[in-house]
């Protein structure tokens, strides 16, 4: 892999046919061993890094119980485990110097919410750097099962429908995320409006930790929720509802998860950032092999990560969906990817669409610049060093480009406003 050195930004771009090559994981066996011995080693020996209770998490519990942190020199690292996305957000502030975190598992767009202020206590930034993208796919959206009879699908409309009959009887309609603004708001916003329901008018959208939302829906505080597995499996082991669709359905291979660092450990530390990273590839491309998803289904269930029964991980992890209504899809095209289709690189592209829809609900505002806050946030650059590191080769370009979703709107990155107003959203900036 070739980096053009020359270039005077902090981005390095690759030269040559050999940039188009895929990632190795969809070529090797897996990465290539042996202790991390690229320049000087890692300034520390560990740092703090915490996950929410989810399967797109995997690749920082592989990286912990199999010592890659360890063989790439940081094995005082930590892996701990946060009560909800908020929390996530209060320990990065603080950093593991005032007893926080010092990265994470996260929501792609809370690394941006974060660093401009939005989110943060008296709108302070906190800089952060999206190291890598940790998945593609993998969530749902599941209904209540007092909604059985209408097998609500991609088509919201005919829950449109019932919620509107529920809402006129007197009674609370309400839909689930797991924060304002991140990943799982987005898409059951998205979800929602395509099919005409309002997210802010008509129905009240509240924020639920992951790990309460099969508990919340069994007591009825919920009409639809939208998170991570295996919430939504185990939601269908205990009776309580069905999937209505697996996010995949509205976009094919969408980003998810990132790896995210704050700003100044990376600035300190940036070998030790570097050595973090490398671990995490390499767990990524463990976890994405058919042959070890049996065994990431076991490690993920642990108490000390997820604490669930393999029973609600192990279908879902590899490819059977039971949707809880009589569909069942095997080897789904959908699952969850951690490494194969450059599921890893973290996409400037998949960036500005998260930065668009933000600026769609009104947690940006129109005049943001976009192009600028990418170029502080996205260190696709150190990706690449660590990629090449690691003897594996990246995509070409930092655009994905055209992405297309299933109700037939597209995004074009070289044309966000055009996405926008498609939306009928019209003050673009």
């Amino acid at each position: 892999m070739s980096i053009d050195h020359g270039n005077t930004t902090r981005r390095g771009i690759l030269k040559g046919a050999a940039a188009a090559l895929a990632l190795a994981g969809a070529a090797r066996a897996a990465l290539p061993g042996g202790a991390f011995a690229q320049g000087a080693g890692p300034e520390v020996k560990g740092a703090k890094l915490g996950f929410i209770a989810l399967t797109d998490a995997g690749p920082l519990f592989v990286a912990k119980e199999k010592g890659l942190f360890a063989k790439y020199g940081m094995p005082d690292t930590e892996v701990l485990k946060q009560a909800s996305w908020g929390t996530t957000r209060d320990n990065l502030v603080l950093g593991s110097e005032g007893n926080g975190i010092d990265g994470a598992h996260i929501l792609t767009p809370m690394p941006y919410l974060i660093s401009a202020g939005r989110v943060t206590q008296n709108n302070v930034p906190v800089p952060m750097y999206i190291m890598a993208r940790l998945n593609l796919n993998g969530q749902c959206i599941s209904v209540a099962k007092e909604y059985l009879d209408k097998k609500i699908g991609l088509d919201t409309k005919p829950f449109k429908t019932a919620l509107e009959a529920k809402k006129a009887s007197g009674k609370a309609i309400k839909a689930a995320m797991t924060f304002p603004g991140g990943t799982h708001d987005l898409w059951i916003r998205y979800w929602l409006a395509a099919g005409g329901i309002d997210p802010d008018k008509d129905i009240e959208t509240i924020v639920v930790p992951p790990a309460q939302m099969v508990a919340n829906m069994k007591v009825g505080t919920m009409d639809c929720f939208c998170v991570c597995e295996p919430w939504n499996a185990q939601l269908i082991n205990q009776g309580i509802g069905y999937t209505a669709l697996t996010t995949g359905e509205l976009w094919k291979d969408h980003p998810e998860k990132s790896f995210a660092m704050r700003a100044a450990f990376v600035d300190k530390y940036p070998n030790a950032a570097k050595a973090l990273l490398m671990a995490v590839m390499e767990a990524q491309a463990w976890c994405e092999k058919p042959e070890n998803r049996e065994e990431l289904a076991t490690i993920v269930a642990k108490r000390q990560w997820i604490n669930v029964p393999v029973a609600d991980v192990i279908d879902r992890m590899k490819g059977k969906f039971d949707y809880g209504t009589g569909r069942v899809v095997e080897n789904s095209p959908v699952m969850m990817k951690y490494w194969g289709d450059h599921a890893s690189y973290p996409y400037q592209s998949h960036d500005l669409w998260f930065l668009t829809e933000d600026i769609r609900w009104g947690k940006f505002d129109a005049q943001t610049d976009t192009k600028a806050l990418i170029a502080k946030v996205n260190r696709e650059d150190l990706w690449r060093e660590a990629a090449k590191a690691l003897g594996v080769s990246g995509p070409a370009s930092t655009s994905r480009g055209v992405e297309t979703f299933f109700d037939g709107k597209v995004f074009d990155p070289a044309d966000p406003a055009a996405y926008l107003n498609s939306l009928g959203i019209k003050k673009v900036a």
